[in-house]
């Protein structure tokens, strides 16, 4: 894997521990529940047990990512590799689920694609 592709692989990876912070460990302040589009206290109680798994899910994709390029070898970059595989998936569902979610799906999926392309044709 050519070192561009690896810069795009610890992006996404870095930007999914931020996701995992966010939904896991900071869903509780109001500020975070405005980025996630939550407008009430009443939803934000029915949203938190989803809101940390979600961001459980987000940590194990990233220690994949993380995880794969630490360990090297053909092995270690196919599992950085089909974490940002998985990352993408999770980014298009993102936006055929809801088309508001456009930025969010496009931050989320944008850089583990890239590392994808750039794997593939470099």
């Amino acid at each position: 894997m050519t070192t561009l592709a690896q810069i795009f692989v610890a992006l996404a990876g870095v930007l999914h521990l931020v996701f995992f912070a966010l939904e896991s460990l900071l869903f509780h302040k109001p500020s975070v529940q405005q980025r996630f589009r939550v407008r009430s206290e009443a939803e934000a109680q029915a949203a938190r047990p989803w809101a940390f798994n979600q961001g459980f899910y987000n940590l194990f994709l990233a220690a994949g990512a993380i995880g794969g390029l630490i360990a090297g070898g053909d092995r270690g970059h196919a599992i950085a590799l089909f974490a940002c595989a998985c990352m993408l998936g999770a980014g298009l569902v993102l936006i055929g689920s809801d088309r508001r979610m456009a930025r969010s799906a496009a931050i989320q999926a944008v850089p583990p694609l890239l590392a994808l392309v750039l794997a593939a044709v470099l």
